[in-house]
């Protein structure tokens, strides 16, 4: 068993995904810097909402209220953004290529017979895959 964070790992699962430990200190980088950001998110807001306060008068649990969501929403998309690089850097590792060199290798290797004409191209809508959470993969 080899630990990962908190969580036991399968000696098995280490040795065939040897990046697991870049990849997991990866993760927990990006969510330690989403709650960074939602501190630091909330008391930006906060802040500011005490500078106009002088001009709009609303009650304090009201600016907590758009204080915390402020921070939740720029907490979401900091933490989204780091774990999307976090993603990408696994597939390099694990592969040896970026994503966008994969995707574009899958598209050169398929055979001439087997892709659309121009025509074809333009009445048919392109296929959406999902993964098993409901995500759309390109």
């Amino acid at each position: 068993m080899v630990n990962l964070g908190l969580r036991r790992v399968e000696d098995s699962v280490a040795a065939k995904h040897p990046a697991l430990q870049q990849y997991a200190a990866c993760q927990s980088h990006a969510f330690m810097k989403g709650i960074g950001t939602f501190l630091a998110g909330s008391g930006a807001a906060f802040a500011l909402q005490k500078l106009v306060n002088k001009k709009l008068r609303y009650s304090l649990q009201w600016s907590l209220l758009l204080a915390g969501a402020a921070g939740s929403l720029a907490s979401y998309v900091v933490t989204r953004a780091e774990t999307q690089k976090c993603s990408d850097f696994w597939i390099y590792l694990e592969t040896g290529k970026s994503p966008e060199e994969l995707a574009m290798a899958s598209r050169v290797s398929q055979p001439a017979e087997n892709q659309p004409s121009p025509e074809d191209r333009e009445s048919t809508a392109p296929l959406v895959r999902r993964n098993k959470y409901g995500d759309i993969v390109e």
